[in-house]
Protein backbone atom coordinates (compact mmCIF):
# COMPACT_ATOMS: atom_id res chain seq x y z
CA UNK A 1 0.00 0.00 0.00
CA UNK A 2 1.78 3.40 -0.58
CA UNK A 3 2.11 5.57 1.48
CA UNK A 4 -0.53 8.51 2.66
CA UNK A 5 -0.08 12.04 2.67
CA UNK A 6 -1.36 14.99 4.49
CA UNK A 7 -3.35 17.69 2.93
CA UNK A 8 0.29 19.48 2.22
CA UNK A 9 1.36 16.58 -0.26
CA UNK A 10 3.66 14.72 2.51
CA UNK A 11 3.94 11.73 3.41
CA UNK A 12 2.58 10.97 7.04
CA UNK A 13 5.44 9.99 9.86
CA UNK A 14 5.05 6.09 10.62
CA UNK A 15 4.56 7.89 14.88
CA UNK A 16 1.30 9.37 13.35
CA UNK A 17 0.16 6.09 12.36
CA UNK A 18 0.79 4.49 15.39
CA UNK A 19 -1.13 6.93 17.27
CA UNK A 20 -3.43 6.68 15.17
CA UNK A 21 -3.80 2.92 15.46
CA UNK A 22 -3.63 3.63 19.24
CA UNK A 23 -6.38 5.73 19.63
CA UNK A 24 -8.47 3.69 17.16
CA UNK A 25 -8.38 0.63 19.74
CA UNK A 26 -9.13 2.51 22.64
CA UNK A 27 -12.26 4.06 21.07
CA UNK A 28 -13.01 2.34 17.31
CA UNK A 29 -14.35 5.30 15.72
CA UNK A 30 -12.81 6.29 12.50
CA UNK A 31 -15.02 10.15 12.40
CA UNK A 32 -14.00 10.75 15.67
CA UNK A 33 -10.00 9.79 15.43
CA UNK A 34 -10.07 11.21 12.57
CA UNK A 35 -11.33 14.47 13.92
CA UNK A 36 -8.60 14.32 16.74
CA UNK A 37 -5.71 13.62 14.82
CA UNK A 38 -5.95 15.44 11.44
CA UNK A 39 -5.77 12.44 9.50
CA UNK A 40 -8.82 11.86 6.89
CA UNK A 41 -11.10 8.94 7.20
CA UNK A 42 -9.99 7.24 4.32
CA UNK A 43 -6.30 6.86 5.31
CA UNK A 44 -7.33 5.78 8.46
CA UNK A 45 -9.82 3.12 6.96
CA UNK A 46 -6.73 2.04 5.41
CA UNK A 47 -4.34 1.59 8.10
CA UNK A 48 -7.09 0.16 10.05
CA UNK A 49 -7.76 -2.77 7.20
CA UNK A 50 -3.94 -3.07 6.74
CA UNK A 51 -3.69 -4.02 10.62
CA UNK A 52 -6.74 -6.48 10.68
CA UNK A 53 -8.61 -4.15 13.63
CA UNK A 54 -11.51 -2.71 11.29
CA UNK A 55 -13.84 -5.46 12.78
CA UNK A 56 -13.89 -3.46 15.81
CA UNK A 57 -16.00 -0.66 13.54
CA UNK A 58 -18.73 -2.54 13.49
CA UNK A 59 -18.63 -4.24 16.61
CA UNK A 60 -18.53 -0.51 18.22
CA UNK A 61 -21.91 -0.34 16.47
CA UNK A 62 -23.12 -3.23 17.61
CA UNK A 63 -25.69 -3.92 19.85
CA UNK A 64 -25.39 -4.64 23.49
CA UNK A 65 -28.25 -7.61 23.37
CA UNK A 66 -27.06 -8.93 19.93
CA UNK A 67 -25.61 -11.57 21.52
CA UNK A 68 -28.04 -13.02 23.96
CA UNK A 69 -31.06 -12.49 21.36
CA UNK A 70 -28.89 -15.01 19.18
CA UNK A 71 -28.73 -17.59 22.36
CA UNK A 72 -33.10 -16.83 22.60
CA UNK A 73 -33.16 -17.84 18.99
CA UNK A 74 -30.87 -20.55 19.57
CA UNK A 75 -33.69 -21.81 22.22
CA UNK A 76 -36.23 -21.48 20.51
CA UNK A 77 -37.89 -18.36 20.97
CA UNK A 78 -39.70 -16.76 18.02
CA UNK A 79 -38.11 -13.62 16.36
CA UNK A 80 -40.39 -11.38 18.09
CA UNK A 81 -39.91 -12.92 21.70
CA UNK A 82 -36.50 -12.36 21.57
CA UNK A 83 -36.54 -8.41 20.04
CA UNK A 84 -39.15 -8.16 22.79
CA UNK A 85 -36.72 -10.12 25.62
CA UNK A 86 -33.15 -7.90 24.49
CA UNK A 87 -34.83 -4.56 23.78
CA UNK A 88 -34.15 -4.60 19.58
CA UNK A 89 -36.73 -3.41 17.25
CA UNK A 90 -38.27 -5.93 14.86
CA UNK A 91 -36.45 -4.16 12.10
CA UNK A 92 -32.83 -5.56 13.76
CA UNK A 93 -33.76 -8.93 14.39
CA UNK A 94 -34.90 -9.38 10.91
CA UNK A 95 -31.73 -8.19 10.08
CA UNK A 96 -29.55 -9.73 12.91
CA UNK A 97 -31.80 -13.28 11.33
CA UNK A 98 -30.42 -12.46 7.97
CA UNK A 99 -27.07 -12.08 8.66
CA UNK A 100 -26.05 -15.00 11.36
CA UNK A 101 -28.61 -17.50 9.89
CA UNK A 102 -29.24 -16.95 6.58
CA UNK A 103 -30.88 -20.07 6.26
CA UNK A 104 -33.21 -20.03 9.56
CA UNK A 105 -32.22 -21.44 12.62
CA UNK A 106 -32.55 -24.75 11.84
CA UNK A 107 -32.92 -27.97 14.34
CA UNK A 108 -29.34 -28.55 13.37
CA UNK A 109 -27.81 -25.27 14.92
CA UNK A 110 -30.31 -25.50 17.42
CA UNK A 111 -28.79 -29.26 18.53
CA UNK A 112 -25.09 -28.03 18.07
CA UNK A 113 -25.92 -24.98 20.27
CA UNK A 114 -27.91 -25.97 22.81
CA UNK A 115 -24.07 -27.09 24.85
CA UNK A 116 -21.64 -25.14 23.56
CA UNK A 117 -19.06 -27.21 25.33
CA UNK A 118 -20.38 -30.01 22.96
CA UNK A 119 -17.50 -31.11 20.33
CA UNK A 120 -18.86 -31.33 16.68
CA UNK A 121 -18.12 -34.40 15.32
CA UNK A 122 -14.19 -34.83 17.01
CA UNK A 123 -12.31 -33.04 19.37
CA UNK A 124 -9.93 -31.95 17.08
CA UNK A 125 -12.59 -29.52 15.66
CA UNK A 126 -13.76 -26.39 16.34
CA UNK A 127 -17.00 -26.63 18.07
CA UNK A 128 -19.46 -23.97 18.93
CA UNK A 129 -18.26 -23.07 21.63
CA UNK A 130 -14.68 -22.49 20.44
CA UNK A 131 -16.21 -20.18 17.92
CA UNK A 132 -17.99 -18.09 20.50
CA UNK A 133 -14.60 -17.64 22.34
CA UNK A 134 -13.21 -17.19 18.94
CA UNK A 135 -15.53 -14.14 18.30
CA UNK A 136 -15.54 -12.88 21.97
CA UNK A 137 -11.77 -12.64 22.08
CA UNK A 138 -11.48 -11.08 18.72
CA UNK A 139 -13.82 -8.40 19.71
CA UNK A 140 -11.20 -7.39 22.24
CA UNK A 141 -8.64 -7.10 19.48
CA UNK A 142 -6.71 -10.33 20.82
CA UNK A 143 -4.20 -11.44 18.48
CA UNK A 144 -4.60 -15.24 16.92
CA UNK A 145 -1.61 -16.23 18.56
CA UNK A 146 -3.47 -15.30 21.83
CA UNK A 147 -6.73 -16.96 20.81
CA UNK A 148 -5.03 -20.41 19.88
CA UNK A 149 -3.61 -20.05 23.17
CA UNK A 150 -6.44 -19.64 25.64
CA UNK A 151 -8.58 -22.27 23.03
CA UNK A 152 -5.75 -24.99 23.35
CA UNK A 153 -5.21 -24.86 19.14
CA UNK A 154 -2.44 -23.86 17.08
CA UNK A 155 -2.26 -19.99 15.62
CA UNK A 156 -2.66 -22.28 12.24
CA UNK A 157 -6.22 -23.53 13.10
CA UNK A 158 -7.53 -20.20 14.32
CA UNK A 159 -6.57 -17.95 11.24
CA UNK A 160 -8.10 -20.78 9.09
CA UNK A 161 -11.59 -20.73 10.56
CA UNK A 162 -11.70 -16.82 10.55
CA UNK A 163 -10.58 -16.67 6.74
CA UNK A 164 -13.32 -19.63 6.02
CA UNK A 165 -15.91 -18.12 7.70
CA UNK A 166 -16.45 -14.22 7.80
CA UNK A 167 -18.16 -12.40 6.19
CA UNK A 168 -16.55 -8.97 5.13
CA UNK A 169 -14.14 -9.47 7.30
CA UNK A 170 -16.49 -9.32 10.28
CA UNK A 171 -16.70 -13.02 11.71
CA UNK A 172 -19.72 -14.57 13.45
CA UNK A 173 -19.67 -17.40 15.27
CA UNK A 174 -23.63 -18.68 14.33
CA UNK A 175 -22.92 -17.98 11.01
CA UNK A 176 -19.87 -19.56 11.14
CA UNK A 177 -20.88 -22.43 12.81
CA UNK A 178 -23.95 -23.32 10.23
CA UNK A 179 -21.68 -22.80 7.66
CA UNK A 180 -19.10 -25.92 8.94
CA UNK A 181 -21.98 -28.15 9.19
CA UNK A 182 -23.88 -27.26 6.46
CA UNK A 183 -20.38 -28.38 4.71
CA UNK A 184 -19.61 -31.53 6.54
CA UNK A 185 -23.05 -33.26 4.94
CA UNK A 186 -21.41 -33.55 1.49
CA UNK A 187 -21.95 -37.55 0.64
CA UNK A 188 -19.66 -38.17 -2.23
CA UNK A 189 -21.14 -41.26 -4.83
CA UNK A 190 -19.24 -44.39 -3.84
CA UNK A 191 -16.03 -44.98 -6.24
CA UNK A 192 -16.46 -49.16 -6.48
CA UNK A 193 -19.99 -50.09 -7.28
CA UNK A 194 -20.87 -52.98 -8.58
CA UNK A 195 -21.69 -53.21 -12.45
CA UNK A 196 -18.74 -50.44 -13.24
CA UNK A 197 -15.92 -51.10 -15.23
CA UNK A 198 -13.50 -50.30 -12.24
CA UNK A 199 -15.29 -52.35 -9.53
CA UNK A 200 -14.94 -55.65 -12.19
CA UNK A 201 -11.27 -54.68 -12.59
CA UNK A 202 -10.82 -54.89 -8.97
CA UNK A 203 -12.58 -57.63 -8.43
CA UNK A 204 -10.79 -59.99 -10.95
CA UNK A 205 -7.53 -58.44 -9.45
CA UNK A 206 -8.46 -59.70 -6.17
CA UNK A 207 -9.32 -62.70 -7.50
CA UNK A 208 -5.34 -63.32 -8.85
CA UNK A 209 -4.52 -62.34 -5.21
CA UNK A 210 -2.98 -58.77 -5.93
CA UNK A 211 -2.88 -56.80 -3.54
CA UNK A 212 -4.83 -53.34 -3.25
CA UNK A 213 -2.15 -51.62 -3.62
CA UNK A 214 -0.89 -53.79 -6.53
CA UNK A 215 -3.97 -53.00 -8.53
CA UNK A 216 -4.16 -49.24 -7.99
CA UNK A 217 -1.04 -48.57 -9.42
CA UNK A 218 -1.48 -51.18 -12.37
CA UNK A 219 -4.63 -49.05 -12.89
CA UNK A 220 -2.55 -46.04 -13.84
CA UNK A 221 -0.09 -47.85 -16.14
CA UNK A 222 -3.40 -49.75 -17.90
CA UNK A 223 -5.42 -46.73 -18.12
CA UNK A 224 -3.42 -43.54 -18.45
CA UNK A 225 -5.96 -41.32 -19.63
CA UNK A 226 -9.29 -42.80 -18.44
CA UNK A 227 -9.54 -40.98 -14.62
CA UNK A 228 -12.59 -42.74 -14.28
CA UNK A 229 -10.33 -45.98 -13.49
CA UNK A 230 -8.62 -44.46 -10.61
CA UNK A 231 -9.05 -45.67 -7.51
CA UNK A 232 -6.29 -45.68 -4.31
CA UNK A 233 -5.50 -48.49 -2.41
CA UNK A 234 -6.52 -47.71 1.21
CA UNK A 235 -10.61 -47.02 -0.84
CA UNK A 236 -10.21 -50.72 -2.00
CA UNK A 237 -9.24 -52.11 1.68
CA UNK A 238 -12.35 -49.54 3.03
CA UNK A 239 -14.52 -51.26 0.33
CA UNK A 240 -13.59 -54.90 1.65
CA UNK A 241 -14.01 -53.90 5.59
CA UNK A 242 -17.12 -52.41 5.02
CA UNK A 243 -18.27 -55.36 3.45
CA UNK A 244 -17.03 -57.54 6.40
CA UNK A 245 -18.77 -55.40 9.16
CA UNK A 246 -21.99 -55.87 6.85
CA UNK A 247 -22.06 -60.03 7.03
CA UNK A 248 -19.35 -60.95 3.97
CA UNK A 249 -16.40 -62.00 6.26
CA UNK A 250 -16.15 -64.77 4.29
CA UNK A 251 -15.90 -63.04 0.91
CA UNK A 252 -13.55 -60.86 2.13
CA UNK A 253 -11.31 -62.86 4.00
CA UNK A 254 -10.82 -64.95 0.27
CA UNK A 255 -10.35 -61.32 -1.71
CA UNK A 256 -7.47 -60.30 0.72
CA UNK A 257 -4.66 -62.34 0.82
CA UNK A 258 -3.74 -62.23 4.81
CA UNK A 259 -7.22 -63.93 4.86
CA UNK A 260 -8.14 -61.27 7.66
CA UNK A 261 -11.72 -59.80 7.64
CA UNK A 262 -10.07 -56.61 9.74
CA UNK A 263 -7.16 -54.69 10.38
CA UNK A 264 -4.65 -55.98 12.21
CA UNK A 265 -1.23 -54.64 13.80
CA UNK A 266 2.08 -56.46 13.41
CA UNK A 267 2.76 -58.94 16.41
CA UNK A 268 6.26 -59.69 17.49
CA UNK A 269 9.61 -60.45 15.95
CA UNK A 270 10.70 -63.98 16.19
CA UNK A 271 14.20 -63.54 18.54
CA UNK A 272 16.97 -65.50 16.40
CA UNK A 273 19.35 -67.88 17.52
CA UNK A 274 23.13 -67.18 17.49
CA UNK A 275 25.82 -69.76 15.61
CA UNK A 276 28.50 -70.87 17.17
CA UNK A 277 31.06 -71.49 14.57
CA UNK A 278 32.30 -68.01 13.24
CA UNK A 279 30.30 -66.43 10.68
CA UNK A 280 31.28 -63.18 8.13
CA UNK A 281 28.63 -59.94 9.66
CA UNK A 282 26.72 -58.21 7.24
CA UNK A 283 28.78 -55.10 8.45
CA UNK A 284 31.43 -56.77 6.02
CA UNK A 285 29.02 -57.07 3.00
CA UNK A 286 29.77 -54.94 0.28
CA UNK A 287 28.52 -51.14 -0.57
CA UNK A 288 27.10 -52.67 -3.60
CA UNK A 289 24.72 -55.14 -1.92
CA UNK A 290 22.95 -52.66 -0.26
CA UNK A 291 22.06 -49.94 -3.06
CA UNK A 292 20.28 -53.24 -5.07
CA UNK A 293 21.84 -51.74 -8.03
CA UNK A 294 24.03 -54.69 -8.60
CA UNK A 295 21.61 -57.97 -9.56
CA UNK A 296 22.52 -61.42 -7.97
CA UNK A 297 22.71 -60.96 -4.04
CA UNK A 298 19.78 -62.97 -2.32
CA UNK A 299 18.41 -63.01 1.47
CA UNK A 300 17.06 -66.15 3.03
CA UNK A 301 15.34 -67.35 6.02
CA UNK A 302 13.00 -70.85 7.05
CA UNK A 303 9.51 -70.76 7.36
CA UNK A 304 7.97 -72.69 9.75
CA UNK A 305 5.38 -75.04 10.09
CA UNK A 306 3.59 -76.76 13.43
CA UNK A 307 5.54 -77.58 16.16
CA UNK A 308 8.49 -76.47 14.15
CA UNK A 309 8.09 -80.09 12.54
CA UNK A 310 8.27 -78.83 9.05
CA UNK A 311 9.94 -75.85 6.87
CA UNK A 312 10.50 -74.25 3.52
CA UNK A 313 13.52 -72.42 2.82
CA UNK A 314 12.64 -68.74 1.11
CA UNK A 315 15.54 -66.85 -1.09
CA UNK A 316 14.76 -63.74 -2.35
CA UNK A 317 16.66 -61.72 -4.86
CA UNK A 318 17.15 -57.96 -3.63
CA UNK A 319 17.84 -56.30 -7.16
CA UNK A 320 14.57 -58.10 -9.10
CA UNK A 321 12.61 -59.20 -5.79
CA UNK A 322 12.30 -62.62 -7.46
CA UNK A 323 11.61 -65.72 -5.57
CA UNK A 324 12.54 -69.18 -4.95
CA UNK A 325 11.48 -72.13 -2.60
CA UNK A 326 13.44 -74.75 -1.28
CA UNK A 327 11.76 -78.52 -0.21
CA UNK A 328 12.98 -79.50 2.92
CA UNK A 329 12.28 -83.23 3.00
CA UNK A 330 11.70 -84.61 6.61
CA UNK A 331 13.65 -82.12 8.58
CA UNK A 332 15.15 -78.82 8.73
CA UNK A 333 18.31 -79.30 9.89
CA UNK A 334 21.95 -77.82 9.28
CA UNK A 335 22.41 -80.65 6.58
CA UNK A 336 19.24 -80.80 4.75
CA UNK A 337 18.86 -76.87 4.55
CA UNK A 338 22.68 -77.02 2.90
CA UNK A 339 21.54 -79.69 0.40
CA UNK A 340 18.93 -77.88 -0.51
CA UNK A 341 20.32 -74.13 -0.46
CA UNK A 342 23.40 -75.64 -2.55
CA UNK A 343 21.04 -77.82 -4.96
CA UNK A 344 19.00 -74.41 -5.50
CA UNK A 345 21.93 -71.60 -6.14
CA UNK A 346 23.93 -74.13 -8.28
CA UNK A 347 20.77 -73.54 -11.18
CA UNK A 348 21.67 -69.95 -11.05
CA UNK A 349 24.27 -68.60 -13.66
CA UNK A 350 27.70 -67.64 -12.25
CA UNK A 351 26.91 -63.78 -12.05
CA UNK A 352 24.05 -63.96 -10.31
CA UNK A 353 25.32 -66.01 -7.32
CA UNK A 354 26.80 -62.91 -5.61
CA UNK A 355 26.10 -63.21 -2.02
CA UNK A 356 23.39 -64.95 0.20
CA UNK A 357 22.09 -62.79 3.83
CA UNK A 358 20.95 -64.99 6.70
CA UNK A 359 19.81 -64.85 10.42
CA UNK A 360 21.46 -66.38 12.48
CA UNK A 361 19.78 -69.61 12.75
CA UNK A 362 21.05 -73.13 13.71
CA UNK A 363 20.00 -74.01 10.20
CA UNK A 364 23.26 -72.70 8.55
CA UNK A 365 25.81 -74.45 10.60
CA UNK A 366 26.89 -75.93 7.58
CA UNK A 367 27.19 -72.13 5.68
CA UNK A 368 31.01 -72.78 4.89
CA UNK A 369 29.59 -75.96 3.13
CA UNK A 370 27.30 -74.57 1.11
CA UNK A 371 29.80 -71.17 0.37
CA UNK A 372 32.06 -73.07 -1.03
CA UNK A 373 30.04 -75.98 -3.20
CA UNK A 374 28.08 -73.17 -4.77
CA UNK A 375 30.85 -70.85 -5.10
CA UNK A 376 28.44 -68.27 -3.05
CA UNK A 377 29.70 -65.75 -0.35
CA UNK A 378 26.96 -65.87 3.02
CA UNK A 379 26.69 -63.31 5.15
CA UNK A 380 24.61 -63.07 8.56
CA UNK A 381 22.64 -60.38 9.79
CA UNK A 382 23.31 -58.94 13.24
CA UNK A 383 20.86 -60.09 16.40
CA UNK A 384 17.41 -59.11 16.43
CA UNK A 385 17.55 -57.17 13.43
CA UNK A 386 15.02 -58.09 10.88
CA UNK A 387 15.09 -55.32 8.92
CA UNK A 388 18.25 -56.01 7.26
CA UNK A 389 16.66 -58.50 5.40
CA UNK A 390 13.62 -56.65 4.58
CA UNK A 391 12.47 -57.86 1.50
CA UNK A 392 13.16 -62.01 2.42
CA UNK A 393 10.70 -60.96 5.31
CA UNK A 394 8.19 -58.93 3.71
CA UNK A 395 8.33 -62.48 1.36
CA UNK A 396 7.44 -64.43 4.02
CA UNK A 397 4.70 -62.57 5.39
CA UNK A 398 2.87 -63.20 1.32
CA UNK A 399 3.92 -66.79 2.05
CA UNK A 400 1.63 -67.07 4.59
CA UNK A 401 -1.23 -66.57 2.58
CA UNK A 402 0.02 -70.08 0.93
CA UNK A 403 1.26 -71.62 4.21
CA UNK A 404 -0.55 -70.67 6.78
CA UNK A 405 1.23 -70.87 10.42
CA UNK A 406 0.10 -73.76 12.23
CA UNK A 407 -0.07 -76.16 9.41
CA UNK A 408 2.13 -78.96 8.28
CA UNK A 409 4.43 -77.61 5.56
CA UNK A 410 5.67 -81.27 4.25
CA UNK A 411 2.09 -81.73 3.10
CA UNK A 412 3.85 -79.34 0.25
CA UNK A 413 5.89 -80.90 -2.71
CA UNK A 414 8.40 -79.29 -4.94
CA UNK A 415 5.12 -78.57 -7.81
CA UNK A 416 3.53 -76.73 -5.08
CA UNK A 417 6.18 -74.53 -3.87
CA UNK A 418 6.55 -73.91 -7.75
CA UNK A 419 3.29 -72.88 -8.13
CA UNK A 420 3.25 -70.48 -5.32
CA UNK A 421 6.56 -69.34 -6.46
CA UNK A 422 5.47 -68.44 -10.03
CA UNK A 423 2.43 -66.54 -8.34
CA UNK A 424 4.61 -64.35 -6.62
CA UNK A 425 6.77 -63.48 -9.36
CA UNK A 426 4.24 -62.65 -11.42
CA UNK A 427 2.42 -60.09 -9.29
CA UNK A 428 3.76 -56.16 -10.41
CA UNK A 429 5.33 -54.71 -7.47
CA UNK A 430 5.27 -50.81 -6.71
CA UNK A 431 8.95 -50.46 -6.22
CA UNK A 432 9.97 -52.07 -9.57
CA UNK A 433 7.75 -49.63 -11.30
CA UNK A 434 4.53 -51.98 -11.56
CA UNK A 435 7.00 -54.73 -13.85
CA UNK A 436 6.78 -58.08 -11.92
CA UNK A 437 10.17 -59.87 -10.83
CA UNK A 438 9.45 -62.56 -13.14
CA UNK A 439 9.87 -59.75 -16.01
CA UNK A 440 13.22 -58.55 -14.60
CA UNK A 441 14.77 -61.58 -13.57
CA UNK A 442 13.93 -62.62 -17.50
CA UNK A 443 15.85 -59.60 -18.80
CA UNK A 444 18.78 -60.20 -16.37
CA UNK A 445 18.62 -63.82 -17.90
CA UNK A 446 18.52 -62.92 -21.50
CA UNK A 447 21.32 -59.93 -21.40
CA UNK A 448 23.60 -62.29 -19.31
Amino acid sequence: MPRRESSRGEPYAEAVKADCLRRFGQTPNLTAVAAETGVSARTLSDWVRAAGMYHLVRVSRAHPGRDEYHRLRLEGFSRAEAAQRVGASARSARKWDRQSAPNGYNKKMHSTFSDPAAPATHRRYLNAGDRLVISDLLRRGCSYAQIAAELGRSRSTISREVARNSHRGIYHPYTAHQQTVDRRARPKPRKLVPGSRIFAYVWEKLQLEWSPEQISGKLVEQFPEDQEMRVCHETIYQALYLQARGGLKREVQAALRTGRAMRKPAGDQRKPRILGEEMVMISERPAEVEDRAVPGHWEGDLIIGAGSQSAIATLVERHTRFVMLCHLPGDHTAETVATALTERMKTLPGHLRGSLTWDQGAEMAKHHKISMAADLPIYFCDPASPWQRGSNENTNGLLRQYFPKGTDLSAHGPEDLELVANKLNGRPRKTLGWDSPADRMKELLTTS
